[in-house]
């Protein structure tokens, strides 16, 4: 045993390119078994997310972002097996939280990755490994041929605070289930995408045509999405209740205080800075009182509830025009599952409708601070109410939004509808 020890050590110290070549060639097999057994084991029953048509999978290097929880990893191996299948040696996944990248470069990685015909390299928690931006620049540089997507937390900012990719990255952001996604994985449904033109002008044909489908269902269907369906393990058999508190700790323990620097020691604060938001949601934000009971000082109370909305655990609505550092004109927590799980009171059901509309409507159009007395205005025209369980006077220039009904008629529309809009 000690002289193959000591072989080892004399390749290793008078034949140093060799056996780098050697060392890291093992280490790219090992990764490809990991890359087979993990596609396998793919469960065949999962949802294809609808940002798989959405990327442009020419280019070249592309960042996806993700809260954490929300199916990154497992959208990346969905894109291997859909695109190369499971023994295709074109393709490979890697963890940059393995342990051997602490002394091997990604660089070097890759490189022997590219010498065996290596063409799309699929990177998950990049964020671990130090200067990981300026090696993805080596990488895109060196290698013209190479395709290098890579995954991250909502809470990196992937341009503004990496100059290495500038110009070369394309972001994109990997979202919770819509309540459309939500329904089709329950129901084994194929419910297309609505865009918004057809919910407001063509809403009562859709309505009707989901209902009649999903039957006495809806209803239950999705007051139980706005419970527990946002976030795709919640299928598994686990509570899902502790599942998604143990990820919030998660996100703010490591990817908002890894990424932003905090100190541990300010790790209670931003704790109890979301809990307070949570007790009030959705509300104006009283900054003076936060910096009292937080002992900090307004602008850095402002500065973690920015870390909060990056990390999708808030969302803040401000008037048209305005934006961060301003204060916002109010404070929401990110989606409905998150507002049922952190606050342990009865949660208002007004309160859950628009932070549902809210959650969903952002995607892809601007949403700011109602005017003309709307909750929401949509895209600098569109003026939202949202009602529940109420009469409500009927005005020409809104929408609204109603609860516990699957048809509407006119300005009144269905809120589960706005679920639909991807």
């Amino acid at each position: 045993m000690q002289s193959r020890v000591c072989n080892h050590e004399f390749f290793a110290y008078f034949c140093p390119r060799l056996y780098n070549y050697k060392y890291v060639r093992c280490t790219v097999e090992s990764f490809y078994r990991t890359h087979q057994y993990l596609l396998s084991h793919l469960s065949a029953s999962l949802l294809r997310r609808g940002l798989m048509d959405e990327i442009n999978w020419n280019e070249r290097l592309i960042g996806i972002k993700g809260s954490r929880g929300i199916g990154k990893t497992t959208f990346l191996l969905s894109y291997a097996k859909e695109f190369y299948g499971i023994d295709n040696r074109e393709c490979l996944y890697v963890n940059l939280n393995h342990f051997v990248f602490t002394v091997r470069t990604l660089t070097d990685f890759v490189e022997q990755f590219h010498a065996g015909g290596g063409k799309t390299l699929l990177i998950d928690q990049v964020f671990k490994y130090p200067e990981w931006s300026k090696e993805l620049r080596v990488c895109y540089d060196k290698f013209p041929d190479l395709k290098i997507v890579f995954t991250g937390p909502s809470v990196m900012r992937l341009k503004e605070e990496n100059p290495d990719l500038s110009g070369k990255v394309a972001v994109y952001h990997l979202r919770g289930f819509s309540f459309r996604e939500y329904l089709n994985l329950v129901n084994g449904e194929q419910f297309p995408v609505c865009t918004l033109h057809d919910v407001l002008h063509d809403h009562r044909r859709l309505s009707e045509a989901i209902a009649a489908r999903t039957g006495q269902k809806l209803q239950a269907d999705f007051h139980d999405y706005l419970h527990h369906g946002f976030y795709p393990f919640f299928p598994e058999k686990r509570n899902y209740s502790e599942n998604l508190l143990k990820t919030m700790n998660m996100t703010l323990e490591v990817d908002v205080s890894y990424i932003r620097q905090i100190e541990q020691r300010y790790l209670p604060k931003l704790r109890k800075l979301l809990y307070l938001i949570s007790l009030d949601a959705p509300c104006t934000p009283n900054v003076s009182r936060l910096s009292k009971e937080l002992d900090m000082s307004r602008a850095t109370v402002m500065n973690y509830v920015k870390y909060l909305k990056d990390a999708r655990l808030v969302n803040m609505l401000y008037n048209a025009g305005e934006d961060f550092p301003r204060k916002p004109s109010k404070v929401y927590i990110y989606n409905t599952n998150l507002l049922h799980v952190i606050n342990l009171k009865p949660t208002d059901e007004l309160s859950v409708y628009k932070t549902f509309f809210y959650n969903q409507m952002q995607k892809d159009l601007p949403v700011s601070e109602g005017i003309k007395n709307a909750d929401f205005t949509v895209d600098g025209k569109y003026h939202f109410c949202i009602k529940a369980n109420g009469t409500f006077r009927n005005d020409p220039q809104h929408y609204y939004m109603v609860d516990n009904t699957d048809v509407g008629d006119g300005d009144v529309i269905p809120i589960w509808l706005f679920g639909f809009l991807y």
